[in-house]
C-alpha cells in the first residue's frame, strides 16, 4: 500500500483557490485507476507548519502533495493558529523533508513560483515537481488529474510527470477551440492574446531529480 498525503492551505487574506476540486480531482483519478487498490489518501485541511511535521511522522507518506498558495523565494504559506497567512522558508521545509527520504519517493508543489522550494527540497528527496510561474487553478487541476491518473496507471514518476504536462496541453487546446467562434464553414481567428495565453502553460511546471542535484 502506498500512501498520497495531500496538503492544502488557503488562508483568509489571501487570493482564494479551488483546492476542493484540485484534492476532489485527484481523489477521483486514484480511485478509478487500475491500481486503486494499491494507494491510499490521507488530507490534511487549513495546513499549520506543525500539522506538517505532525503529518509526515504519522502517515509515512511516498508521495506528498501541497496545493496553495507560494511566494517564491520567501517560501510556502501556511496558516497560523488563527488562520492567518504563516510563510515557511524554504531552508525549513528542506531540512524537513530531508528527515523523511528514506520514505518520500515524491514531493509535488503545486504552488506558484514553487520551483525554489523543489530546487532545496530535491537534495534528499528523488523526485520533487514544481510550478515555474503563477498558476491557474484549472491549470493545477489538469496537472494533477494528468499526473495521478498517470501514478494509478503504475506510471514510474516520470512518466506520470510528462502525463501531467500533456494533461495541461489538451486542457489549452481544448480551451482554445471552444473560445473559437464558428462562422458557417470557416473559424474567426482568436485575438493574439488569448492565443498567447491558450498555449504559455506548457512549461509551467517542472520536474527535479536528486540525481541532477
Amino acid at each position: 500500500m502506498k500512501h498520497i498525503l495531500i496538503l492544502a492551505a488557503n488562508p483568509e487574506g489571501t487570493t482564494p483557490l479551488r483546492l476542493d476540486r484540485e484534492v476532489r480531482a485527484i481523489d477521483q483519478a486514484v480511485r478509478e485507476s487500475s491500481l486503486r487498490a494499491e494507494f491510499q489518501l490521507h488530507q490534511r485541511w487549513a495546513l499549520r507548519p506543525r500539522d506538517l511535521q505532525r503529518a509526515l511522522l504519522e502517515i509515512n507518506p511516498e508521495i506528498v502533495h501541497f496545493c496553495g498558495h507560494g511566494e517564491g523565494n520567501k517560501g510556502l504559506t501556511l496558516e497560523d493558529a488563527t488562520g492567518q497567512p504563516k510563510l515557511v522558508s524554504t531552508d525549513a521545509l528542506a531540512s524537513l523533508f530531508s528527515l523523511c527520504a528514506e520514505q518520500i519517493d515524491c514531493v509535488l508543489l503545486n504552488a506558484c513560483y514553487a520551483e525554489v522550494q523543489a530546487k532545496a527540497i530535491v537534495t534528499s528527496i528523488d523526485y520533487v515537481i514544481g510550478m515555474r510561474q503563477a498558476v491557474p487553478d484549472d491549470i493545477a487541476i489538469a496537472f494533477s488529474t494528468g499526473f495521478y491518473q498517470g501514478i494509478g496507471a503504475g506510471q514510474p514518476i516520470e512518466t506520470a510527470f510528462t502525463t501531467g504536462c500533456n494533461a495541461i496541453k489538451t486542457y489549452s487546446h481544448a480551451n482554445t477551440a471552444s473560445r473559437i467562434a464558428p462562422d458557417r464553414a470557416t473559424y474567426a481567428p482568436l485575438p493574439e492574446e488569448v492565443q498567447q495565453q491558450s498555449f504559455s502553460y506548457k512549461d509551467i511546471p517542472v520536474l527535479k531529480r536528486k540525481t541532477d542535484a
